[in-house]
């Protein structure tokens, strides 16, 4: 019997003789996307496990009216599997919304709602075991299994028993940790110096609205939301706001219909069959895809400060873009100073500031501790990164992938996959992916095309939304939807 994600309850090991299917290591939307269509599937033994004690997305970051960048329909299911019982339309249902979301013609949820149906799909879906934290990954040859060893956390976040599950395959959707750029990383650490990662923003909103002068660092979408909340919070005239950011603009995010185009599994497919090395050159340039701010944010925040030049005057802020920051240091107990360069005009000054906010973007988590142990089995591109397949499994070596066994990563792909890596608009697209790859059948047939655009004057290869059902040189088994 397994528990709530409150009150985990004990979770029946697996043995060698009995291994499960798949094994997903953390529960953020990716890997919760793949359980949520893996549950209708017959014969197909999953678990899935997560140290936190529920599901949370980025919680840091519900900023009232924040909305999500990608339309509702890409939820975790139904681009494809609009049928599935965990849709987001579904959630309205089940709540009794289906009318009142009917008539508020939103395209764009908000953030909360979304972590609001995320986590009423955690709440339902039995595969998902919480208060696990996955210590290590290890490939048994006798067994040819993979053990993975986690440790069963108690409600106080306290080790209460050690296990191990054997499975045939793993998926790695352990997610992104805040970026501190190297020059600030010090400060974080400082006590009586707020210098916080935009993603703990709302533990820390109430001790920044005091501070006299606040900085905002990055001119991605949680910099400019950020800094729009920190602007409606303080008096006309006396805003005291620093917005610094090293691009060359505060611009819009990519949002045409075609250039939109790029987060398609055509896309996908194109860039994955690009040399490593056009590859590595080509994402740097694409960041206003994924990292520049929505034209009704960017909007909101000029409307305010227009709005604070009414009755003459303008509003004590500082909008500043291609600035770095070279150094920083600490002034008195309270105080940091930022020593800053212009990268165009190549000119240096120094901004004092009584609090910071690091927009700096997210890393993808590394995999070498928690694969140590696979280490010697991994095959590695020239800059030392995974290699992984169209299909989102590692290169393995061929002793691990001739039984059938494979690892596959969400959101640790991006330089083999491209910028859609993270997108939320791909999930259900390659949780489907991976299931047909892993079930060698095809639950959830999905489109040979799904863009106008033609990214090449040749397609590739055949769309791996159509490649038969062999895995590591094995016949993978069938499942059938139920009923």
């Amino acid at each position: 019997m397994t528990g709530t994600p409150d009150q985990p309850g004990p979770e029946p090991l697996t043995t060698p003789e009995a291994p499960r299917d798949l094994v997903g290591i953390g529960i953020g939307p990716f890997n919760l996307s793949l359980a949520a269509l893996a549950q209708p599937l017959t014969g197909l033994d999953t678990a899935f496990y997560d140290q936190r004690p529920a599901f949370h997305w980025h919680p840091g970051l519900l900023i009232e009216g924040a909305t999500l960048q990608v339309p509702f329909l890409a939820d975790l299911v139904t681009l494809a599997a609009p049928a599935n019982p965990w849709t987001f339309l579904n959630y309205l249902k089940t709540r009794e919304r289906l009318y009142p979301f009917y008539f508020a013609e939103r395209f764009h949820i908000q953030r909360a709602e979304y972590d609001a149906y995320c986590r009423w799909v955690s709440e339902n879906l039995p595969a998902l075991h919480f208060r696990h934290h996955v210590d290590a990954v290890r490939w048994n040859p006798e067994h040819a299994l993979f053990e993975v060893d986690h440790t069963r956390l108690d409600t106080q976040g306290e080790a209460e028993a050690l296990c191990r599950t054997h499975a045939k395959n793993i998926a790695l959707g352990i997610g992104t940790a805040p970026h501190i750029p190297e020059p600030l990383k010090p400060l974080t650490q400082a006590p009586g110096v707020p210098v916080i990662h935009s993603a703990d923003y709302l533990d820390h909103r109430d001790t920044l609205l005091k501070a006299e002068h606040i900085t905002v660092i990055g001119s991605g979408q949680s910099g400019a939301e950020i800094f729009l909340d920190l602007l409606r919070a303080r008096p006309t005239g006396h805003e005291r706001l620093h917005w610094l950011a090293r691009t060359e603009a505060f611009a819009p995010m990519e949002y045409s219909k075609l250039g939109l185009e790029h987060f398609t599994p055509d896309y996908t497919r194109y860039f994955h069959a690009l040399p490593e090395a056009v590859r590595d050159g080509l994402t740097p340039r694409q960041w206003q895809l994924h990292k520049g701010i929505d034209a009704d944010t960017i909007a909101a925040i000029h409307d305010q400060l227009y709005q604070r030049t009414l009755h003459g005057g303008w509003p004590d802020a500082v909008l500043t873009p291609g600035v770095a920051v070279r150094t920083a240091g600490r002034v008195g107990a309270t105080r940091v100073e930022l020593h800053l360069e212009h990268l165009q005009q190549g000119t240096r000054s120094r901004l004092t500031t009584d609090a910071v906010i690091l927009a700096t973007g997210y890393h993808e988590r590394p995999l070498g501790q928690l694969l140590a142990g696979l280490d010697p089995h991994i095959r590695k591109d020239t800059a030392d990164r995974p290699r992984v397949d169209e299909q989102y499994r590692l290169d393995l070596d061929p002793a691990i992938t001739r039984t059938g066994s494979n690892i596959y990563v969400q959101n640790a792909e991006r330089h083999s996959h491209g910028v859609g890596a993270p997108d939320l608009g791909l999930a259900a697209w390659r949780s489907a992916t991976i299931l047909n790859t892993l079930t060698g059948a095809h639950p959830y047939p999905l489109p040979a095309r799904t863009a106008f655009t033609s990214f090449g004057l040749q397609s590739p290869h055949t769309p791996g939304a159509t490649t038969t059902g062999h895995i590591g040189g094995q016949r993978g088994k069938l499942v059938r939807l139920k009923s």
